[in-house]
């Protein structure tokens, strides 16, 4: 009998020169500009979050597979790194320790692990956990430690502060315009670069961009979710901005603040919980954009983009039944 093994294993499947450890340290790669960034703007407490966050996701995914699920260990595929990362770049940077481990747990427990494992999981890991936190701790979730960026010389009189977006959703809640309102805020060059108050990992669009063309040259995402994602964005947010620019920000103020740059690389191209064809990631990434503007602008929360995410997590299963890449030797009409 030969000693190769048929291994069945869910979709996605591909075929070429990539696994799962080559991409996965890819991502983490691409994420370097941002970790960089983030150390310079908010100290070394960004390097604390980032490394209990690693550590306490890659302890846990350890701890289950071993004891609970009792399975090979899979800790070196660098998966619960980003998982470790991606939570640390969702979250304050001076976020209490023991926040940050059950924000871990529960990513890699509840949304990762109870599922099977990667490539079972229907929801983001790190969207999950950061979720959890923020509905279970939201004082310490925003509350956002005041720039001060490393070798400026300059002390800050406030240890926290509000971020743009938060700036732009009371105040116009409470009937000031636009106009005013961006008088309050920095301006559009400090935003692109990373000087303002948000969770440490999204601050920087320039740094995250430079870690989403990483990885488009190494074919570990496509364009198809980015580029339909920004695109809804764009177009929505233009509407709404055309008919009243008083009462509606514009469209670049929205892609350069919040965690969006950060969702539309890192978190909606998720191979996993994104849809598998083509088309099917373009409607994915187009729900992205909108949901993400109707709650910035409708919602609550001034935020909008892991409610999002995460909601359309839910819808990939029917869009991929809607959206089923063509078989091989299958008869198409052209």
């Amino acid at each position: 009998m030969s000693g190769n093994i048929l291994t069945v294993s869910p979709s996605p499947h591909m075929h070429g020169n990539q696994n799962v450890p080559k991409i996965m340290w890819g991502v983490i790669y691409a994420m370097i500009p941002a970790l960089l960034v983030s150390i310079y703007f908010f100290g070394l407490e960004a390097l604390r979050v980032t490394l209990i966050a690693v550590a306490a996701c890659v302890l846990f995914e350890f701890l289950i597979q071993k004891y609970l699920i009792k399975g090979m260990t899979t800790i070196g595929d660098g998966s619960a790194i980003i998982t470790g990362i991606l939570i640390a770049f969702n979250v304050p940077s001076d976020l209490p320790w023991w926040i940050v481990i059950i924000g871990s747990l529960v990513a890699i427990g509840m949304g990762k692990m109870s599922f099977g494992g990667l490539g079972k999981n229907p929801f983001n890991p790190a969207l999950v956990g950061r979720v959890f936190l923020l509905i279970s701790f939201p004082v310490q979730m925003t509350s956002w430690p005041v720039v001060n960026p490393l070798f400026s010389g300059k002390l800050v009189d406030a240890s926290t502060g509000p971020t743009p977006l938060a700036i732009m959703k009371e105040g116009l809640a409470n009937g000031e315009t636009v106009t005013a309102l961006k008088t309050q805020i920095p301006e559009y060059m400090d935003l692109l670069m990373g000087n303002m108050g948000g969770s440490l990992g999204e601050v920087s669009a320039i740094a995250l961009f430079l870690g989403a063309l990483f990885m488009l040259f190494r074919k570990i995402i496509s364009w198809h979710i980015p580029v339909s994602y920004i695109a809804s964005v764009i177009i929505f947010s233009g509407i709404l901005w055309l008919i009243n620019p008083e009462q509606y920000v514009d469209p670049l103020f929205h892609l350069i603040t919040g965690g969006l740059m950060l969702g539309v690389f890192f978190m909606a191209t998720d191979m996993v919980t994104s849809p598998m064809a083509g088309k099917g990631q373009i409607i994915f990434g187009l729900g992205c954009g909108v949901l993400t503007i109707l709650i910035r602008v409708f919602g609550a929360y001034p935020e909008g983009v892991s409610f999002a995410i995460l909601i359309m997590n839910a819808f990939v299963p029917l869009i991929n039944r809607g959206f089923k890449p063509v078989r091989f030797g299958e008869k198409i009409n052209i």
